[in-house]
């Protein structure tokens, strides 16, 4: 268990961290997210011990973290860059953890071809990084990290530098190898859907401070900030007097949790239903064509919102559509 409490970090008068209060369980994947800038990566640097802090606590299996020597934290870091040695073979590269800790030499040799199989490159064992792909060689840097059998696995935005397919097939391993390994797992991403779609918890930041912390099905469906809202997913956002023009009485089946005279109604496009209607609120703007699914920009007294079409459902720029929600969709969230 990874337990951070009331931790600032600050740089001069610059809060890069304000009272973080953030926990990873035992074989959790926990993702922490937000735009650049703000105090993501530092977070991270910090719990691995390449940056200090300023105030509060790090507890790591019960312990306080600056109480263990940096070099025997048995964490595992992988870097964006990879930092792969250029010098070393692929076999090297993977046992050099292991190699510092005068591991045999048998021994090392059974645990890199263990981590190729698992990484499904048994034959790469003699090739230098120069050699490889960019995931090649993203794939040696985790085997690397995972040789020395880390007691906490630090990835840094880890997928940023590939191209989009093979990030895709990469997220899928990584996270298949953390639930067969049972390794606790700290990723930093701007990117929400490798968040959503790897972590089982989320850790939403913000100019160093945490908006929200919840399962990614929590931050989505419940984001609690406008914030949240616009940073995971689309959204769209109506006013109290806005969302009664456009709803009436339809918003009783909206879930009333956090509303009050100032906050804002949050709908996601999916959620909302569009009917064509010649008397209708709204006017059709544009219509994208995107495979399986088309998205909507309508115009509404004067703004701009976003919907999708239901399947084999037909609107053209210019039609007039009524608006309506599913029920039980949408949520009040702080402005």
């Amino acid at each position: 268990m990874l337990d951070i409490r009331h931790l600032h970090k600050k740089f001069g008068n610059y809060h890069a961290l304000d009272d973080i209060n953030v926990s990873a369980g035992s074989d959790e994947f926990v993702c922490l997210l937000g735009p650049s800038g703000c105090g993501k990566t530092t977070l991270l640097r910090i719990v691995a011990g390449l940056e200090s802090y300023s105030d509060g606590e790090i507890l790591f299996d019960g312990r306080d973290l600056n109480a263990i020597d940096v070099r025997n934290r048995n964490f595992g870091i992988v870097f964006q860059s990879y930092s792969l040695f250029p010098g070393m073979t692929v076999g090297e590269n993977i046992g050099y953890g292991l190699k510092i800790r005068n591991v045999p030499r048998a021994e090392i040799e059974k645990q890199v071809r263990a981590l190729l199989d698992i990484i499904r490159f048994p034959d790469l064992i003699g090739r230098y990084p120069h050699e490889l792909s960019g995931g090649q060689q993203q794939r040696v840097a985790i085997a690397r990290a995972l040789a020395v059998s880390p007691s906490l696995l630090l990835l840094d935005e880890p997928l940023s530098a590939l191209d989009a397919r093979v990030r895709l097939d990469i997220r899928g391993e990584i996270r298949d190898l953390q639930r067969r390994l049972a390794i606790p797992t700290i990723m930093v991403t701007h990117d929400q859907e490798e968040a959503l779609s790897m972590a089982d918890k989320v850790v939403c930041m913000n100019h160093g401070r945490i908006e929200q912390v919840g399962t990614p099905h929590e931050l989505y469906f419940r984001p609690r900030t406008k914030f949240v809202a616009s940073f995971i997913g689309t959204s769209n956002f109506l006013d109290v007097t806005q969302a009664g023009a456009v709803f009436g009485e339809r918003l009783s089946a909206v879930p009333q949790e956090g509303r009050t005279p100032d906050a804002l109604l949050v709908v996601r496009p999916e959620e909302l239903v569009l009917t064509a209607d010649p008397a209708g609120e709204a006017t059709v703007a544009d219509v994208t064509f995107l495979g399986n699914v088309s998205h909507v920009r309508l115009g509404l007294n004067g703004r701009t919102i976003t919907s999708e079409l239901r399947l084999g459902q037909r609107l053209a720029p210019g039609e007039r559509v009524s608006l309506s929600l599913h029920d039980g969709c949408g949520r009040w969230v702080a402005p």
